[in-house]
């Protein structure tokens, strides 16, 4: 395995836009063959536990002028791909403007993984007990994917396919998530072994525009699964009926009837909560 940065080390660095072409020729060139190496705490345990193994490996933290702090522009709030997680939980305004990442944030790992891990690079790993993907889906985030052919932007309820599957194209790299910068009721409730471990159930709610409440459960299936409520009433009655249909997991951590029951006790102490 390789590991490449987009640029080689010599005296006179390349400005940022000329790094990031060079990214996107080595991505258009390698496709599946090659990963981005942001954080590095998901991918790196991937290839330690040898699931997968990468031709290439690109590592995208000299790319200049990134910023290091999420941005607020235009009612909108963007995560660039080196926002680091602890990072993002430490900017002040963040509770002003998007809460639910905070809270997602507090329950996500430990502090020396969120000082590493990217914001960018969770929701591009999409692993389904993780937080922050459903977090960002649950706030009607958008993902952006770059290549050489130039960025398209993908609706978070459209971007997440399957368990650590996305609709990201092989030749493609996640440049930005963004979230709308609105404060809404919203809580988090998580059921875990440990504080920081992967959820073995755990639910965002969040107040709708126009009425109602958004749940986005996580770790109970292969994506983050969405319940639109009408009201905040009859709550577990609710859950139970629309996850009928869902392929809820069951493993060494929890079996399926013990996740369906999480599932409703955790929605409705989330609703009350925001209540």
């Amino acid at each position: 395995m390789t590991t490449t940065t987009p640029a080689d080390p010599v005296a006179t660095m390349p400005d940022s836009r000329e790094l990031q072409s060079r990214l996107d020729r080595l991505l258009a060139e390698h496709g599946d063959e090659a990963k981005i190496l942001a954080g590095g705490q998901s991918l790196l345990p991937i290839l330690n536990m040898r699931l997968s193994a990468p031709a290439r490996l690109i590592d995208i933290n000299r790319l200049a002028d990134q910023p290091g702090e999420p941005a607020l522009e235009d009612g909108v709030l963007r995560f660039a791909p080196l926002v680091r997680q602890g990072a993002a939980e430490r900017w002040a305004p963040l509770a002003a403007h998007a809460p639910l990442i905070g809270q997602a944030l507090a329950f996500t790992a430990h502090p020396a993984i969120r000082n590493r891990g990217t914001l960018v690079g969770s929701v591009a790993h999409a692993d389904p007990s993780a937080e922050l993907p459903a977090a960002v889906l649950a706030l009607d985030g958008q993902v952006r994917c770059r290549s050489a052919e130039g960025t398209r932007t993908i609706p978070a309820r459209e971007f997440f396919v399957g368990a650590l599957e996305t609709a990201r194209r092989p030749e493609e790299w996640v440049d930005e998530v963004s979230v709308p910068a609105r404060p809404r009721p919203c809580a988090v409730e998580e059921f875990a072994r440990r504080h920081g471990d992967y959820a073995i159930c755990g639910v965002m709610a969040v107040a709708r525009d126009g009425g109602g409440i958004r749940l986005v459960h996580f770790g109970i299936a292969d994506t983050p699964v969405v319940t639109e409520l009408d009201a905040p009433g009859e709550v577990r009655a609710r859950v139970r009926t629309a996850l009928m249909d869902v392929e809820v997991a069951e493993d060494l951590h929890a079996t399926e009837r013990y996740r369906r029951h999480l599932a409703e006790v955790l929605a409705e102490r989330a609703v009350g909560r925001m209540a």
